[in-house]
């Protein structure tokens, strides 16, 4: 019988996972597992997390991780590339640690295009503090900092990231994407595969923004977070390619 799917060895059989029932978190961290074994770069990996449900799964993977103070992940996997440039150096951040909390280290490793890349898990809210209202969230959406919806003349619009660090010369991939239907599962992995080839290719930095969920600070069902991703949130974080510098000949 032909073999379809193998469980990747980067994930440890005897661990349970962290994360809540139907949160996105899971799959992703399977494809960068996926990811590594199939490009034989597990031994080089080194996985950067920041602080908050980004870092529940730091107990069950088998390859590198360290955790950085809140928000500082960029820093801290700059300071880990210029030192052992033959491995494989990664962040793995929410929205709040990449976006708000570290955003100035998040956009000066993105300006000095350090050859890193950027797992960014964009749920519009953060995880695992208590569901405060976080730069993505979307106007209108209720969060435990913001009780009445997040009202633009208060507290501002969602922040675009691949938009932002679109305006930065440095940057060489910027994707944003998604794993709320197989098709953009593929994409996802896709991505996550390209980011880190153009590291070991030594282009410069890279970044894949994933449009999750949050079932429990949502307040929804899993199923019906897929909805209100479809319906809600992929309007203001439309997916695709927001730069790739290998199709501009660079």
């Amino acid at each position: 019988m032909e073999k379809i799917y193998s469980r990747t060895k980067t994930i440890q059989e005897d661990k349970v996972s962290g994360f809540c029932p139907g949160c996105m978190h899971s799959t992703v961290v399977k494809l960068i597992g996926e990811v590594l074994e199939e490009m034989n770069i597990v031994d080089k990996a080194v996985m950067i997390t920041g602080i908050g449900c980004c870092g529940l799964h730091m107990d069950y993977i088998a390859y590198d991780t360290i955790t950085a103070p809140h928000g500082r992940a960029c820093a801290v996997a700059t300071g880990m590339k210029r030192t052992s440039p033959d491995s494989l150096i990664f962040t793995y951040q929410g929205d709040g640690d990449f976006a708000s909390i570290g955003l100035g280290e998040s956009i000066s490793a993105a300006n000095r295009g350090e050859n890193v890349t950027v797992i960014f898990i964009n749920n519009g809210i953060y995880g695992m503090t208590g569901g405060q209202m976080a730069p993505t969230t979307l106007l209108g959406m209720k969060a435990s900092t913001a009780p009445k919806g997040r009202i633009a003349e208060e507290h501002g619009y969602p922040m675009h990231m691949c938009e932002i660090l679109n305006q930065l010369t440095a940057p060489y991939y910027l994707e944003r994407t998604s794993c709320n239907t197989p098709q953009n599962v593929i994409k996802t992995k896709n991505a996550i595969k390209k980011a880190f080839q153009n590291q070991l290719d030594g282009k410069g930095f890279s970044m894949v923004e994933i449009v999750s969920n949050c079932p429990t600070n949502w307040g929804l069902d899993p199923l019906d977070t897929l909805d209100f991703i479809e319906e809600k949130m992929l309007p203001e974080f439309p997916l695709g390619v927001i730069r790739d510098r290998s199709k501009e000949g660079v």
